[in-house]
């Protein structure tokens, strides 16, 4: 069954309904359960679990079942932009190709230059990242950037515009093993409405994108919705609901869920029609370390330095550090950046950070070199 028979078995659900309906004590009833159904997760996202004596519940069972899972380790990684190049017209994103902003495409030596500057800090787990252009990236070249950065780092995942399984298994054979993608949001007709012009518009190749990397071969992946872009509620719930499908249709795949909030970016002037404040952040991530106990939750420094050490005991499993969204920092000739980060400390800083509240940074993903050399 694919995801998107499940997005349409929600397609006349009344989630306001559900929610109104909900009382605390079905929310206590449901953080008590050893697993949790959709709907019991659809009840934590709920109105009723968003008091504070409620939110103090979830938070103490989220800290413990993260604790109990994953101890007190915090991977950390960075992204690298190799290429900012992008075909689509998407308002709420600097890179988006109406946007007048300085570009970069970093040629293969600039990607090993790139590539030093980082390992230099001793992180060995890596993103890279390309707007989203065949044309100006193909997969050759995604190829090509995978197999110079795997001189460098154990463990390289890549964020970049969807491809068919042929593709992801070529770039999984260079040296990739794990995958980035956003659906920006669940709801096909805002998706519609966001993606008029560019590859990005068709909603269900990009959907089933994670799907293809994980029959491809790719160890972990990772989901999410860009929250503020529709009603975050549902993106929250239908981000929970594909990472698990994800995770029982792929049991030997590291998935994991992520939900950036908007943050300022250049070009158009976007307002989204939706905003999280830091409270309803935590009901959502949260809900959803109980909703899945083995995810890997993401937080990135789109998110401040003291809201990310605020949340640390209570989901986090990864954390970027040393985050520059331009392309090109190593060469001093820097694009534009794709949005401003709020959190602007270095690897050195964040280890430091880490050890000092009780957290064991990892800058090397050990469980991929064990699997490897088996």
């Amino acid at each position: 069954m694919p995801f998107t028979d499940i997005l349409k078995r929600y397609e006349d659900f009344d989630f306001d309904a559900f929610c109104a309906k909900v009382t605390t004590s079905q929310v206590e009833r449901v953080i008590g359960k050893p697993r949790l159904t959709e709907l019991d997760y659809l009840a934590l996202l709920s109105p009723a679990a968003s008091t504070p004596e409620i939110l103090e519940i979830m938070a103490r069972r989220a800290q413990d079942i993260t604790r109990s899972r994953s101890g007190n380790i915090i991977l950390l990684f960075t992204p690298l932009y190799v290429s900012n190049i992008c075909d689509n017209r998407c308002p709420y994103c600097s890179f988006a190709h109406q946007n007048k902003i300085k570009r970069r495409h970093l040629n293969l030596d600039e990607v090993r230059a790139e590539a030093e500057r980082i390992a230099a800090t001793g992180l060995r787990h890596i993103l890279m990242l390309t707007g989203e252009s065949r044309r100006a990236a193909p997969v050759e070249y995604l190829r090509e950037c995978v197999s110079v950065l795997r001189e460098r780092f154990s463990s390289i995942s890549i964020e970049v515009y969807p491809l068919d399984e042929r593709e992801y298994s070529e770039l999984v054979e260079a040296g990739a093993d794990g995958l980035t993608i956003y659906q920006e949001t669940y709801d096909a007709a805002v998706y519609a409405s966001l993606h008029e012009g560019g590859p990005k518009a068709n909603f269900e190749y990009r959907l089933s994108a994670p799907e293809r990397g994980c029959a491809a071969g790719m160890r972990s992946a990772t989901v999410g919705a860009l929250l503020g872009l529709a009603q975050p509620l549902k993106d929250t719930f239908f981000s929970g609901l594909h990472a698990r499908y994800i995770a029982e249709k792929h049991p030997s795949v590291e998935v994991s869920a992520s939900f950036p909030r908007l943050r300022p970016q250049a070009g158009e002037e976007f307002k989204p029609g939706f905003t999280v404040d830091d409270r309803t952040f935590v009901q959502y991530m949260t809900a959803l370390r109980l909703f899945m106990p083995s995810a890997g939750i993401t937080v990135s420094t789109r998110e401040s330095a003291p809201f990310r050490d605020a949340i640390l005991p209570l989901g986090p499993t990864k954390m970027s550090a040393g985050v520059s969204t331009a392309v090109g920092k190593a060469s001093g000739r820097a694009s534009d950046a794709q949005f401003e980060i709020a959190d602007g400390r270095s690897v050195e800083e964040m280890q430091e950070n880490l050890i000092s509240r009780g957290f064991q940074p990892v800058l090397v993903d050990w469980n991929y070199i064990l699997c490897r050399d088996r």
